[in-house]
C-alpha cells in the first residue's frame, strides 16, 4: 500500500508513471542509502538489528539483501559472523568441493538457503530433488535413525557420482547438516527482498513522495508519525503544519516558498475524523 501511495504522489507531483515491476535493480542511490543505514520506513530493513547489518554488510547488491532477510531471524543468525567474515575477507570462503562453489558463490560459502541444500545433494550424490527435500527435512529435524540412513545414501551417492572418498563425503555431509537445520527458504526470502528494495528505491530516489505515503498509511499512530518525524529533519524535508486551507485529508507533498515539503494531514490531528475531513 505504501509503495502504491508513492506512485500516485510521484505522478501527482511530477507526473511520472512509475512502473515499481521495472524498477532497475542496481541503482546506486539505493544501496548507498541502505549501506549507510538510513532505512527508517524500509519494509524488512528498518529495525536497528537490520540497519546495523546493512552497514556491516556494506550492502551493494540485491543477492545481499535477500541474504539478509533470511540471515535476520532466530536460528540462522549463528551464521551472521561467518557470513560478514566471507564477504569482507576476513576468513576464507570455503566451498566444501569445486562443484558446490557456483551454488554457494553468491552466499560466499556459507549455506544460507534450503535451497542450496537440495542443490548440493542433487549435485554431489545424485540426489533428486524431491529425496534432497526429504534429506534436508531430515537434517532439519536431526532424527538419528533417519540420519544414519541418508547419511549412508549421501556418502555412497557422492563416492559413486563424483569419486568423492568416504572421509570427505562424512565432512561435507556434517556440513551440510549443521546448515540445514537453520536453513531458510530463498524464494521466500526474495519476495521480501523484492518488496524491500521497491521501498528503499522509492526512498533514495523520490524521498517526499515515500515519506508522505508512509505517514499516510501511519496517520493514526503518533508514536511511528514521531519517528517519521525525526527522520524527516534528518533528510532535511520541511514538514508543514497542518492548514485547514493547504491541507489534505491525508498527508501531501507541497511546494511551500520554494521549498519541496510534506504537508501535515488533517486526518492525523488527535481526536479528528478522517469522515469529517472528507466533508
Amino acid at each position: 500500500t505504501v509503495v502504491q501511495k508513492s506512485v500516485e504522489f510521484i505522478k501527482e507531483t511530477k507526473g511520472e508513471d512509475i512502473d515499481v515491476l521495472k524498477i532497475p535493480f542496481d541503482d546506486p542511490q539505493t544501496f548507498e542509502m541502505v549501506a549507510k543505514g538510513d532505512c527508517v520506513g524500509v519494509f524488512q530493513l528498518e529495525s536497528a538489528g537490520m540497519r546495523d547489518l546493512g552497514r556491516q554488510m556494506k550492502l551493494s547488491a540485491f543477492e545481499q539483501i535477500i541474504a539478509m532477510v533470511a540471515l535476520y531471524r532466530p536460528g540462522p543468525m549463528e551464521n551472521i559472523p561467518k557470513y560478514l567474515a566471507c564477504l569482507n575477507g576476513v576468513e576464507e570462503r570455503d566451498f566444501m568441493h569445486p562443484k558446490l562453489q557456483p551454488i554457494l558463490e553468491e552466499t560466499y560459502g556459507v549455506m544460507i538457503y534450503q535451497e542450496q541444500v537440495l542443490q548440493a545433494a542433487q549435485i554431489l550424490a545424485g540426489y533428486s530433488l524431491g529425496s534432497a527435500d526429504l534429506l534436508r527435512k531430515a537434517m532439519g529435524k536431526k532424527i538419528q535413525a533417519v540420519m544414519d540412513a541418508e547419511r549412508e545414501k549421501f556418502v555412497s551417492g557422492a563416492v559413486e557420482h563424483n569419486q568423492i572418498s568416504e572421509d570427505t563425503g562424512n565432512h561435507i555431509f556434517d556440513q551440510i547438516a549443521k546448515f540445514a537445520g537453520y536453513g531458510f527458504n530463498k524464494a521466500h526470502s526474495a519476495c521480501y527482498a523484492f518488496i524491500a528494495y521497491q521501498t528503499a528505491w522509492l526512498k533514495a530516489n523520490h524521498p517526499h513522495e515515500f515519506m508522505a505515503a508512509s505517514m499516510t498509511l501511519d496517520a493514526g499512530n503518533t508514536d511511528k508519525l514521531s519517528v517519521f518525524k525525526q527522520e524527516l529533519d534528518r533528510m532535511k524535508i520541511p514538514l508543514l503544519q497542518p492548514d485547514i486551507n493547504k491541507s489534505g485529508v491525508m498527508f501531501r507533498v507541497e511546494t511551500h516558498d520554494g521549498i519541496k515539503s510534506v504537508r501535515y494531514a488533517l486526518a492525523a490531528l488527535k481526536g479528528v475524523g478522517e469522515a469529517a475531513m472528507e466533508k
